[in-house]
């Protein structure tokens, strides 16, 4: 059976997304705009996958935590290998996250910070439901390990106890910069849809964004 994507708009109909590359502020304002809007805050699609309904055959790469031989093969596989996989988790979460959104959304206007691809959202969501969040390339590599939470922190530490935590942190980083890739910058920016660029870390800009995101979704005049 095939859904009509008139019919998941519809149903999303009440759903704000917001995705884009790394370090560009995402997570940030998808909170401050559910605290100040009172809206329902939801993370990233990884979360609302039930595990019971995937396996390696049909969803290889939502499932590669399972079949892995341990985190060193995480952190040491080639950019286009981390790249692939990336890609491939977002495709195969894309529809998990899409009937997650539909029962969640019915009864209270709701904003995620998505994984879902852009092809997918021009088919399910109109243009003042979708934001694109951007940041270069380097932002987003030379600050990744800057943010205190315990994924980075555990991968830090997978890092340091590598054969030679030089390299393996090189190559990890090669890893981000593939997967915030020029190409990848490129697709988001002329995607069609409302777009903010973070210029720099220095700067505290989270109060004019707010402001922008929240006039572009409606929530404001």
């Amino acid at each position: 059976m095939q859904i009509d994507n008139k019919l998941l708009k519809h149903y999303l109909r009440n759903v704000l997304f917001i995705n884009g590359t790394a370090y560009a502020g995402k997570s940030t304002m998808v909170r401050m705009l559910a605290e100040t809007y009172n809206l329902l805050h939801c993370g990233e699609n990884y979360d609302c996958v039930p595990q019971h309904l995937i396996n390696p055959q049909t969803h290889p790469n939502l499932c590669y935590f399972q079949t892995m031989r341990d985190w060193q093969e995480f952190i040491n596989r080639t950019p286009q290998q981390y790249s692939d996989w990336i890609q491939g988790v977002q495709h195969e979460s894309a529809e998990f996250e899409i009937m997650h959104l539909i029962s969640v959304s019915q009864t209270q206007r709701t904003i995620v910070d998505t994984n879902i691809p852009v092809d997918v959202l021009r088919e399910i969501a109109d243009y003042h439901q979708v934001a694109v969040m951007l940041s270069p390339q380097s932002m987003a590599v030379e600050h990744f390990f800057d943010r205190n939470d315990p994924e980075k922190a555990f991968l830090n530490e997978q890092i340091l106890q590598a054969d030679d935590p030089e390299k393996t942190m090189q190559n990890f980083l090669a890893c981000m910069a593939e997967i915030n890739s020029q190409q990848i910058y490129d697709q988001f920016a002329h995607s069609g849809f409302f777009a903010l660029v973070r210029e720099d870390t220095e700067t505290d800009t989270r109060t004019q964004t707010l402001h922008a995101l929240a006039r572009h979704f409606g929530l404001t005049d």
